[in-house]
């Protein structure tokens, strides 16, 4: 009896050994693949967090305490204040929400100015650029410098052009065209506003250039043959055509022109320092002079939460828009 269960202890035992060694390598491999994309997306979740979730969370926090010049050496000694940062900031009434109010509407007209000229010359360049002609190359080259050319460098450029008594701008209308009499001031004044909007349409609209011109690419040239044929107008054409097929692209175009012209920072620093004019004095300008020139990084820090929450419900309108745009089409 005792022989007998040995053998078949023997038997059973045997043939479950190479089995075994043959499922460890497949394991293995069923590990491995199941966390290689995790691994693979690891240093993108890390960066996300150091660059933005971190500082956005570190920037909420501030928000609530009362961060001056007084704790600037030590922030966990700054007292916690609640909401009070916030409720100067939307309180009118006093200057310092005054001042926001007044930049936030200022930033607004800036915002759809610029969006709405570079669109529209990109959009123009496109449909001109479309069909083909010789010097088609050279054109969308030079078109595309602007946008090739460091933010830094073409905006100082545009400082020199823009300076009163010996920028280029007032060279050519006082002593060349004759057109004033007196040089005008360019970047103090109510001129500052509209020397801030022209030189930032003249940074972004060769962007929305290269979008406009990539989506019409990847239009069919029967269309506009058939279309012809049919008797469609050049505008008809444009209209159902060109705009209809171009509007996926036109909505994404406009968002992203929006929030980044809204956060708009380079160009009013760079152009007119660190206290521009009042009728320059841009959304995120004024949140830097609260916090580094006025040294209150609480209140700095709640008018940037306020516009983070403005974005986020300017981008979640603009979905909702997407979505029931789509589902009609």
């Amino acid at each position: 009896m005792s022989s007998t269960l040995v053998e078949l202890e023997a038997v059973a035992t045997v043939p479950r050994t190479p089995a075994s060694g043959a499922q460890k390598p497949r394991r293995k491999r069923l590990a491995w693949g199941r966390i290689t994309p995790y691994l693979l997306i690891l240093p993108a979740i890390l960066f996300e967090l150091l660059v933005h979730v971190i500082p956005m969370v570190v920037g909420v926090w501030m928000s609530f305490i009362q961060l001056t010049q007084f704790y600037i050496t030590n922030w966990l000694s700054a007292p916690f204040v609640g909401f009070d940062n916030f409720k100067i900031a939307l309180d009118f009434t006093n200057p310092l929400g005054a001042q926001l109010a007044q930049s936030f509407g200022l930033t607004l007209v800036f915002t759809i100015l610029t969006v709405g000229f570079s669109w529209l010359f990109g959009m123009a360049a496109s449909i001109v650029l479309q069909r083909k002609f010789r010097g088609r190359g050279l054109l969308r080259t030079l078109f595309l410098i602007p946008y090739a050319i460091p933010a830094y460098a073409g905006i100082i450029t545009w400082k020199f052009i823009l300076q009163r008594d010996t920028g280029l701008l007032n060279e050519l209308l006082v002593n060349n065209l004759h057109v004033v009499n007196d040089a005008p001031f360019w970047l103090i004044g109510d001129n500052a506003f509209w020397s801030l909007v022209i030189v930032s349409v003249w940074q972004q609209w060769p962007f929305a250039f290269l979008m406009t011109m990539a989506g019409m690419q990847g239009i069919p040239e029967e269309l506009y043959e058939a279309a012809a044929i049919d008797g469609a107008s050049v505008w008809q054409q444009m209209r159902h055509i060109t705009l209809g097929m171009m509007r996926p692209i036109n909505s994404v175009l406009l968002l992203l022109l929006f929030l980044w012209t809204f956060r708009e920072f380079n160009t009013p620093f760079v152009l007119f320092g660190a206290r521009p004019a009042d009728s320059a004095n841009l959304l995120v300008v004024n949140i830097y002079q609260s916090s580094f020139i006025q040294w209150n990084f609480g209140l700095g820090a709640a008018m940037s939460v306020l516009l983070m929450l403005f974005l986020i419900i300017v981008a979640a309108l603009w979905a909702l828009w997407n979505r029931k745009v789509q589902r009609d089409a």
